[in-house]
């Protein structure tokens, strides 16, 4: 999976929102100014090409369809983001939150129940 600009990850948020959606959709949930449709045209573009959304012709315009989930595109990101900055160790990157205050000992407390949940289940 080949990773996204920020400007590509906004437009998929978008599209992830919608669903099948066309660009003029897309462009009606960006806040103003809005960015010009040529411009969102050309991101949805890249996301064809890098194979995250499929297009179906209707008349003289396309719809596009997300290829890629979300929670697929989440999970691999966090993943990403804690092997290239923590060394692949999620403990390494709650700890950090947590020296730098970003985290709350009642949030960590939360997070420990849901393990122990998940590994009742």
């Amino acid at each position: 999976m080949e990773k996204l600009t920020l400007q590509e990850e906004q437009a998929m948020l978008y599209i992830w929102n919608l669903g099948a959606c066309f660009v003029k959709e897309i462009v009606e949930q960006y806040p103003e100014p809005r960015p010009p449709y040529t411009t969102v045209a050309s991101v949805v573009q890249n996301l064809k090409r890098k194979g995250y959304l499929e297009a179906q012709r209707f008349g003289n315009t396309y719809r596009y369809t997300p290829l890629v989930q979300q929670s697929e595109y989440k999970e691999r990101s966090v993943g990403n983001f804690v092997r290239n900055y923590f060394a692949d160790s999620y403990k390494e990157m709650v700890s950090f939150f947590a020296k730098e205050n970003k985290i709350s000992a009642s949030d960590l407390k939360e997070i420990i129940d849901l393990i122990e949940k998940g590994k009742q289940e």
